[in-house]
């Protein structure tokens, strides 16, 4: 079972992009949800390339399994051509705007992605082992690193 444990945002570019919000929403003990909006300062965006890196936690945080480093604008037309990439992104397009290839112009939300919609793909489709993990998404936009985002979760 997935639990969502913690979500950091960080926008390392201030004049490119701002989190309006990024937060993880506990309504009961067992229903978790992440959601955040980044609002682009400059628009539009031609031009992504998105490093995401899976760590499970071993005395601190040590790198696990993936990763890798997808051109969004070229997958987004061909979600096909990795199946990595596929494998997460399938996890969060229906609670995201992240739907269409390159030219974005507009700003990026997650809307209450839940544990739930996590929980069948890391148990059944491509079993992890138990243990805490976090995903480090760091976001090139135009060849400069303007955002991470790290996601902490617990698979029991």
């Amino acid at each position: 079972m997935v639990e969502f444990k913690n979500l950091k945002c960080e926008a390392v570019d201030k004049e490119f992009c701002t989190f309006e919000y990024c937060h993880l929403k506990s309504v009961n003990r067992t229903y978790k949800y992440i959601s955040l909006k980044a609002k682009i300062l400059q628009l539009p965006i031609t031009n992504v390339k998105v490093n995401g890196a899976l760590y499970q936690r071993h005395n601190g945080y040590k790198p696990f399994l993936y990763n890798i480093t997808v051109d969004c604008c070229k997958f987004v037309k061909n979600q096909k051509s990795n199946p990595v990439a596929s494998f997460f992104y399938d996890s969060f397009k229906e609670f995201s705007n992240i739907n269409h290839s390159c030219p974005f112009n507009h700003d990026i939300i997650l809307d209450k992605l839940s544990a739930e919609s996590i929980n069948h793909r890391v148990t059944n489709i491509l079993p992890f082992p138990e243990g805490q993990y976090m995903l480090q998404l760091n976001w090139n936009i135009s060849g400069i690193n303007r955002a991470i985002l790290k996601i902490y979760l617990a698979l029991s």
